[in-house]
């Protein structure tokens, strides 16, 4: 029987449709290396799994029933100058056409169809609960790309377009906070980048849950139409008992994915260009600075998180 899979790499998505059950999956790497000048050598492909475990070259893909259109992860990078490789385009959407959401929220953030779109994702949306909401401890909530991870590079491990300092980041917060994942991507796709960076499976933090774009609600604003964001209602209104407006932030490079909470919003520098940029981002490390300065105060969303370096400056001076 033909298969039909589909592999994402370096921001871009390839079909494949030309192999067999009885094809291999050093097969599919040849197949990708075609289309992408990625080795197979350099391949490491994530979502391509055989009783728990990676599946290995020589195996055939019908033993790994696979359904028609799966989509799996590749990572590895092309025999070429890293630069060229690694600079990823500059008009991303997602960063590019961002926009000033401050003009934006008075006309979203009360209007009752937004609201009610809240109401039913408190209802409807299935929380896994990783590790238990800790009684005492602020909120923080954390994007994936371009935050924790440079999804558009290309490298031949998840390490490589790893945040600088994101452990130690990590390890930090959590003295103060409990940690929230949530990236505009399906479930799956998290979970496997959690993995891959060794996130999911730290002794030094925890993971309290994760959520995915099924969590977000679509708003239409004035000037930009429909786009979606990520409002925080959605985990207040899930677990009230230990997380709400005064005790939550949430750190995401694009800015309108809080456009429902403005006040618990802290945009973060994209990390992009990983191996170019490796050394010299230090963005987590003045972070962490800061959630450790504010985790003090009663009412986090009295601040304005705008111009959180301005804050820290002044704190550290004196």
């Amino acid at each position: 029987m033909s298969l039909s899979l589909i592999v994402k790499w370096g921001g871009q998505e390839y079909s494949i449709t030309a192999l067999s059950e009885d094809d291999t999956v050093l097969d599919l790497k040849q197949s990708l290396k075609n289309l992408t000048g990625v080795l197979p050598e350099r391949q490491k492909l994530l979502g391509l799994k055989y009783k728990g475990k990676s599946a290995e070259d020589d195996m055939k893909l019908g033993i790994l029933k696979l359904k028609p259109n799966t989509k799996i992860m590749m990572m590895g990078t092309r025999e070429e100058s890293l630069e060229d490789v690694l600079a990823p385009p500059m008009d991303n959407d997602d960063v590019v056409n961002d926009f000033d959401i401050e003009e934006e929220v008075v006309e979203v953030e009360n209007r009752e169809e937004n609201l009610a779109k809240i109401s039913r994702r408190v209802k409807d949306y299935k929380v896994e609960i990783l590790n238990s909401p800790r009684e005492g401890k602020k909120l923080l909530v954390l994007d994936v790309d371009y935050t924790l991870f440079d999804h558009r590079s290309c490298a031949e491990t998840g390490i490589e377009l790893m945040r600088p300092h994101l452990h130690e980041f990590l390890t930090s917060a959590y003295e103060d906070y409990d940690i929230v994942i949530w990236s505009a991507t399906s479930m799956k796709w998290i979970e496997a980048k959690m993995k891959e960076l060794g996130v999911s499976t730290n002794e030094n933090y925890k993971i309290t849950f994760m959520l995915d774009s099924a969590a977000m609600i679509t708003v239409h604003t004035p000037r930009r139409g429909l786009i979606d964001v990520k409002p925080l209602g959605v985990v207040w209104g899930k677990y009230p008992e230990f997380y709400n407006k005064k005790n939550t932030i949430m750190f995401d490079d694009i800015g309108r994915n809080f456009l429902m909470n403005p006040q618990n919003g802290l945009k973060i520098k994209p990390f992009m260009k990983a191996h170019l940029n490796r050394d010299k981002d230090k963005e987590l490390l003045k972070l962490s600075q800061y959630l450790k300065e504010i985790a003090k105060l009663d009412d986090l969303s009295e601040l304005n998180h705008k111009h959180w370096e301005r804050y820290l400056s002044k704190k550290q001076g004196q």
